[in-house]
């Protein structure tokens, strides 16, 4: 029964070996410039991701859920639009880099609209980008297309609105007296399972809220809460 949970719990992760192993098998050339180019871009999100970690918790540190609702919520409408199409025009990295910062703009009331934008947004008309597609392209091409771009980003995003609920976006969350653990946040970094064993364990490269019977230390709770790197953690009396 064990190992059937382990495999249930990393079924991504055999579903990859699996293919890596049959593409050795058929294709033993393309198996290894796979493995290359999969070392190249595991490489890269070690570099990258943790950076983006700190400054997501940051920025949900320092922006007040009022002000993302404001400007990114339902209700923000043209600015909100605006807003979303600046956010990822300005970013810089890889596209996998937005998602953990999406997940907080969501939790803290941005729409799926805005969020389906900036996603569009980093991933095909970035200012770097553009600024190399004027170069070898030309502008006219460039403008041309970023045109085009925006307005089928538009169009998507309000369609996704339509179909992706909140509901739909994971937030899976476990609740203990007051104490919270957003799961679809947790990256699997162990750090509350360390400084506080009593009441975080680890599931499936995952942190959970342990059944605890004693009563909470919350100045030791409060020094948990603020090494998550994501702030998954939340207290509320």
């Amino acid at each position: 029964m064990k190992i059937l949970k382990k495999a249930k719990d990393n079924i991504f992760l055999i579903l990859i070996a699996t293919s890596y192993i049959l593409l050795f098998v058929i294709k033993p050339d393309m198996g290894v410039t796979s493995i290359k180019n999969s070392a190249y871009y595991i490489k890269e999100m070690l570099m990258i991701m943790p950076v983006i970690f700190v400054l997501t918790a940051l920025l949900d540190t320092w922006i007040a859920k009022e002000k993302i609702t404001k400007y990114l919520g339902k209700e923000s409408k043209v600015k909100g639009i605006i807003l979303s199409f600046v956010l990822g025009s300005i970013s810089a990295g890889p596209i996998y880099a937005a998602f953990p910062m999406c997940v907080m703009l969501h939790k803290k009331g941005a729409s799926v609209r805005n969020l389906v934008i900036i996603l569009s947004s980093w991933a095909v008309i970035k200012v770097p980008m553009l600024l190399n597609e004027a170069k070898f392209l030309g502008i006219k091409f460039m403008a041309i297309r970023w045109v085009l771009t925006v307005i089928a980003i538009v169009v998507f995003s309000w369609i996704a609105s339509k179909i992706v609920k909140d509901e739909d976006i994971v937030q899976k969350e476990e609740k203990a007296s007051g104490l919270t653990l957003n799961r679809g946040s947790c990256m699997g970094c162990t750090l509350c399972t360390k400084k506080y064993p009593e009441v975080f364990g680890m599931q499936g490269k995952k942190a959970y809220i342990k059944a605890y019977d004693s009563e909470i230390d919350k100045e030791r709770l409060n020094q948990t809460i603020l090494a998550c790197p994501v702030r998954a953690i939340h207290f509320n009396e």
